[in-house]
C-alpha cells in the first residue's frame, strides 16, 4: 500500500520521469514501465496514481503549461511597461527549464501526438492561445491593432521555430541567443512601426 501522505511526492516524481522519459526517447511510445523504474517505483503504483498511461500523460502536458504559466505571472509583474513585459514573454518562453533538451524533445513529441490526439491538441492550443493574447495585448499599447497581432504571430513562430531548430541541432542557438534573437525582432518592427508614424 502506498504510504499516507506521498501521493503528491510520488505523483509529481512520476511527471517529472515521464517527461525524461519522453525526453530521452523523443516519443510518447513509452511505457507505464519505463516511466515508473525512471521514477524509482513500481509500475503498480503508478497504475495506483494515475490509472494509465494516458492519464500520466495528459498530467505531464498539464505540469509544463502550469510551471510556464506560473513563470510567466511571476515575470510580467515585475515589468512595469508593455514594451519590458514583451521580453519578459519572450525571456519565460526560453526560460532554462524550458529549453533544457529533454524538455524540448517532449514539447516535440506532444505537437506530434496533438494530431491524433484531442485532449493533447486542446492543452496545446490553449498554450497557443495564451502565448498570443499575452503578446497581442502588450503590443497593443505600442502600436495598432492589426499590426499588434502581426507583430504577435511573428514572434510567436520565431519561438516554436527556435525550438525545433534546437531540438533538431540544425543550431547551436543557446536560450540566451534566443532571447536576444526574438527581442530584436520585436524591436526591428516597432522601430519600423514608430517610423511610419506609431509611437514605440
Amino acid at each position: 500500500m502506498p504510504k499516507i501522505g506521498m501521493e503528491p511526492v510520488r505523483r509529481k516524481a512520476l511527471v517529472d520521469a515521464a517527461l525524461r522519459v519522453i525526453g530521452d526517447q523523443g516519443t510518447l511510445a513509452v511505457t507505464m514501465s519505463d516511466i515508473a523504474r525512471n521514477a524509482g517505483v513500481s509500475a503498480a503504483l503508478a497504475h495506483h496514481y494515475f490509472g494509465s498511461k494516458e492519464q500520466l500523460l495528459t498530467e505531464t502536458i498539464r505540469s509544463l503549461l502550469k510551471q510556464l504559466r506560473a513563470d510567466a505571472v511571476t515575470a510580467l509583474a515585475a515589468a512595469k511597461t508593455a514594451r519590458e513585459r514583451l521580453s519578459a514573454i519572450v525571456r519565460v518562453s526560453f526560460h532554462a527549464d524550458q529549453f533544457a533538451p529533454e524538455t524540448i524533445a517532449a514539447w516535440l513529441a506532444f505537437y506530434s501526438e496533438a494530431q491524433c490526439s484531442d485532449e493533447t491538441r486542446r492543452f496545446l492550443v490553449i498554450y497557443a492561445r495564451r502565448l498570443r493574447s499575452n503578446l497581442v495585448a502588450n503590443l497593443k499599447a505600442l502600436c495598432g491593432a492589426d499590426d499588434a497581432v502581426r507583430v504577435a504571430e511573428g514572434t510567436a513562430a520565431m519561438i516554436d521555430g527556435l525550438y525545433i531548430r534546437r531540438a533538431l541541432g540544425s543550431s547551436p542557438v543557446t536560450a540566451e541567443a534566443s532571447i536576444a534573437l526574438t527581442d530584436d525582432y520585436i524591436t526591428l518592427n516597432l522601430n519600423a512601426l514608430a517610423r511610419q508614424g506609431y509611437a514605440a
